[in-house]
């Protein structure tokens, strides 16, 4: 018999709007406006072309394109509004249906907390292997990003380098969010082919999807664009990313913070749909504050930023395409008090209010370190929350009358059929420490992080992921050989 493979997911049982509908309605006119009167700018010439041919109003010589109101609204209305995530394992394909959330893990820190020593350094392309092992084993992690830098490979090509660790490690689905330029996308889509066993067989269940962002505020760069194209005429969802910074790259306030990074979404849904018509996409807003003392992005968020997350969520709904949510991702430097604060807060928020994709797990100092034992409790948490989302029963079962009476004043139920029949559902698998007082004290006072990183090390120990054929890892890694001398060769 075949192991079994599932997913857990957080299931779309409430739904707590921050802003009202036409608080939401008031973002999408005044991002129209925007796009209409102040427009976008771009390094790709050849957009202007498109654009113009398409009736746009561009201007050349300041790299600028206006958008019609009607014309971007029609581009939005093309984007397809249902598709799924496939999976090498099609068990673990994702529908995006609207009902259910599935969980990533964040991307793409350029430092990794050590197992062994427990200190920071550079990642590796080796360190993405055992995150992605540590990840296709936690049922919690519906699909997989790229969560960390291969900092030990040639710059030109190392976002193949990147997925091509992860290929022959995981059997969940990828989203590819390095790759920024036509010559890796191409490279990856060469890849995922292979895997796939064709061009039509990667249209038909494409096992990964991409992710391209603007340059806030209202800038997109040149190879973004050529590379949305490329991965889009693949059949690849290309999701649409806008990240700007209020108080830097938009205007100090929620309201102005959500309009900018919506108003880019839509000129990069109105790019793709202009390009490859019907492309299946996602809207993708990390919308932050910086910190107002040293202008650097905020480790010490709160209340704001989650508020931000959540009135991002319910614009983001409005216009019916799959959604992603931030969480996780706490700011602090360890996992510790101030890390689960941010994780909880965030958490909490997203559970109130999910989307179709929730991002964030297992990266601290807002996404610049990686942590093996922050993934296992971000999957710890996520867990909680998807049982406080799921809820729990109230039948005449559930309030167990008949044995309150059969017990009566001064008995126990620890022997009880009831208790039995439910006593997995009160028992706690985490890394939160349940010994008394004086065995903690024994044992040296082991704390969350340290148990989930033993944890992370068992799983690393013990868990296979199920292998790619020899001759798909030979080509596979002949593609990776190919590119890289191509990129060498190009750079000197």
């Amino acid at each position: 018999m075949p192991e079994e493979r599932f997913i857990r997911s957080m299931p779309w049982t409430h739904r707590h709007d921050v802003i009202t509908p036409e608080d939401v309605a008031k973002v999408h006119r005044n991002s129209l406006d925007i796009l209409e009167r102040a427009g976008v700018t771009t390094t790709n010439k050849r957009l202007f072309d498109v654009m113009e041919a398409n009736g746009q109003k561009v201007d050349r010589d300041n790299h600028r394109i206006w958008f019609d109101p009607q014309f971007v609204e029609e581009k939005i209305a093309m984007v397809p509004k249902e598709f799924s995530f496939c999976a090498r394992d099609p068990r673990l394909d994702l529908p995006l249906d609207n009902t259910h959330g599935y969980l990533s893990t964040d991307g793409c820190p350029a430092e990794y907390i050590d197992m062994e020593t427990g200190k920071r350094r550079y990642s590796t392309k080796q360190d993405i292997t055992d995150i992605t092992r540590l990840a296709d084993a936690l049922p919690q992690i519906g699909f997989q990003w790229q969560s960390a830098s291969a900092n030990d490979v040639p710059v030109p090509v190392r976002p193949m380098h990147e997925i091509h660790a992860q290929f022959p490690h995981t059997t969940k689905h990828i989203q590819q969010m390095t790759a920024i330029d036509p010559f890796n996308a191409k490279g990856i889509v060469e890849m995922a082919t292979t895997i796939a066993g064709s061009s039509e067989a990667l249209r038909a269940r494409p096992i990964i999807s991409n992710f391209q962002c603007s340059i806030s505020p209202l800038h997109w760069d040149d190879g973004p664009i050529d590379a949305l194209q490329l991965f889009a005429e693949a059949g690849v969802p290309v999701g649409i990313c806008s990240m700007p910074l209020a108080g830097a790259s938009s205007p100090l306030s929620i309201a102005g913070l959500i309009t900018m990074a919506n108003t880019e979404i839509l000129s990069g849904w109105t790019i793709l749909q202009t390009l490859v018509p019907g492309a299946p996409s996602m809207y993708i807003s990390y919308a932050s504050t910086i910190d107002m003392n040293s202008g650097m992005m905020n480790p010490a968020w709160g209340g704001l930023e989650v508020f931000s997350c959540m009135a991002t969520t319910a614009v983001a709904r409005s216009y019916g395409v799959p959604y992603s949510v931030w969480s996780f991702a706490p700011g602090a430097k360890y996992p510790d008090w101030q890390g689960g604060a941010q994780a909880g807060m965030s958490g909490m928020a997203m559970a109130l209010n999910p989307g179709h994709f929730i991002n964030g797990a297992g990266s601290l100092l807002d996404d610049s370190v990686y942590s093996l034992a922050e993934l296992v409790l971000d999957a710890e948490l996520f867990e909680t929350l998807i049982r406080f989302a799921e809820g729990y029963g109230f039948t005449d079962e559930d309030f167990a009358t008949e044995t309150v009476i059969d017990v009566g004043p001064g008995g126990h139920f620890l022997d009880r059929d009831h208790t039995l029949e439910n006593m997995w559902t009160f028992i706690r698998d985490t890394s939160m420490d349940r010994r008394n007082w004086d065995d903690w004290e024994a044992q040296g006072r082991p704390q969350p992080p340290e148990i989930a990183t033993e944890k992370a090390k068992k799983i690393l120990a013990e868990h296979e992921p199920d292998p790619l054929p020899e001759d798909v890892v030979a080509e596979l890694d002949k593609i990776m050989t190919s590119y890289e001398a191509q990129a060498i060769a190009e750079a000197s």
